[in-house]
């Protein structure tokens, strides 16, 4: 453990030079409590770099994981952690995120994890208790319910996926509080700090983010069909049961179309801006992802990848046609691993006779660079509850869920597209 200590530091000293963390005391928190106590069986290295650490898989699956240091930074500080606060965590994980909140809360704050899983719950008591934190309440349930006994609370943070906001997480959230969630927004996670304001939330920060999903009775609705003879090739789609995996497997291994798009990008674009754009327009919108060994071998065109690991790329699928947004063929750099953000030139990949999806998909990536790349930036989300009538207005976007209402716009634009 010789190494411990200088491999830590160098971690926080790099998220601090990134600009991953500002606020003085989630640094503090992060200098003080170690990471290597919460994942005591994975080599140091792996602990200390700036990664997501899968620690438990489902029939392949990963369910629980340590999440990446700097989306853990960036959360923290979209929480506004106060010593004194009362703060619920939805996602207990390892225990390592509650760590960092205790030592911000500090004594006279209370801080409650929840996991659904006994096994993560007892991991994430013991880690707490070796690394000095058995003050933090650790308790068995389902998070979509939140945590009654203690609410109400000034802040409320999940570390998993939501597809919408639990009426519990509303309910227990005290007037002018914080909740700080990871949300699917039109076909991508942002993670989404709500301020409490009365008869609705209001978001005061919004970044970026991919996390694995909420189970339990508040998961979002099943999305995913798999393709083809083996578990590693799928499809992901509003509504999986119109879906026939056959025909779109052979769809997909057919021959493909590439066109430019004459748009010049950078992966976080994408990712942030244009797939929002994609999936508000679309009700085909679509992700097709491979995980795995073989994942370079499966039909995904290449934009978001990690060679040997997985390969993912956004589109459209109607049945019979399909498009996808990709790098330009024949480039190899993928875009988890470089190790700084490259321009391309953005094409897309159709299947199908006529390709129209295909050019659906380059006409909306031109509109939207036409609308200055509105993503995440400038963006605000307002969650409201689904049985109160709304009308939305002329330069918003509304995404109806199960129990609330997402109104989306951006103030500093004027256009109901985002043009300026």
């Amino acid at each position: 453990m010789a190494d411990a200590p200088a491999l830590h530091r160098a971690l926080v000293d790099a998220l601090v030079r990134r600009g991953a963390i500002t606020d003085s005391r989630v640094e503090a928190a992060f200098r003080a409590v170690p990471r290597h106590l919460f994942l005591p069986r994975v080599p140091l290295e792996e602990v200390y770099r700036d990664q997501a650490i899968p620690t438990k898989t489902i029939d392949g699956e990963a369910v629980s994981s340590s999440s990446q240091p700097e989306i853990m930074a960036t959360m923290l500080e979209q929480l506004g952690l106060e010593p004194g606060l009362r703060v619920l965590e939805i996602g207990a994980g390892t225990g390592y995120n509650a760590a960092l909140m205790a030592h911000v809360v500090g004594e006279t704050g209370t801080l409650v994890t929840m996991d659904i899983d006994d096994d993560i719950v007892d991991g994430a008591r013991a880690h707490l208790d070796a690394a000095g934190q058995s003050r933090v309440r650790v308790v068995l349930g389902d998070g979509g319910l939140g945590y009654p006994a203690d609410a109400p609370y000034d802040r409320i943070i999940l570390t998993v996926g939501a597809w919408d906001v639990a009426p519990a997480w509303w309910a227990q959230l005290r007037p002018g509080g914080r909740l700080v969630l990871p949300l699917t927004v039109g076909g991508s996670q942002k993670t989404v700090a709500f301020v409490h304001a009365g008869d609705h939330l209001v978001s005061a920060s919004i970044k970026d983010c991919v996390f694995m999903r909420l189970r339990g009775a508040f998961a979002g609705p099943p999305t995913r069909v798999a393709l083809g003879d083996t578990p590693d090739l799928h499809l992901y789609v509003r509504d999986p049961a119109r879906i026939d995996p056959v025909a779109a497997y052979a769809l997909f291994t057919g021959p493909p179309v590439d066109i430019p798009t004459g748009i010049h990008v950078i992966g976080h674009e994408v990712y942030g801006g244009l797939i929002l754009w994609i999936a508000l327009r679309e009700p085909g919108f679509c992700w097709l992802e491979a995980i795995g060994p073989t994942a370079d071998t499966q039909p995904v065109p290449h934009l978001f990848a990690v060679p040997g690991k997985f390969r993912s790329a956004p589109g459209v699928f109607d049945g019979a046609r399909a498009g996808f947004c990709m790098r330009p063929p024949g480039d190899s750099v993928p875009a988890g691993a470089e190790p700084e953000p490259r321009s391309f030139e953005l094409h897309i990949r159709t299947f199908g006779e006529d390709g129209d999806t295909g050019w659906r998909l380059r006409e909306h990536a031109r509109a939207w660079a036409g609308a200055g790349r509105p993503g995440a930036a400038g963006l605000r989300i307002r969650a409201l509850p689904i049985d109160v009538g709304y009308t939305p207005g002329a330069h918003e976007q509304v995404v109806e869920k199960r129990w609330s209402r997402l109104v989306l716009d951006w103030p500093a634009q004027t256009g109901r597209d985002g043009s300026r």
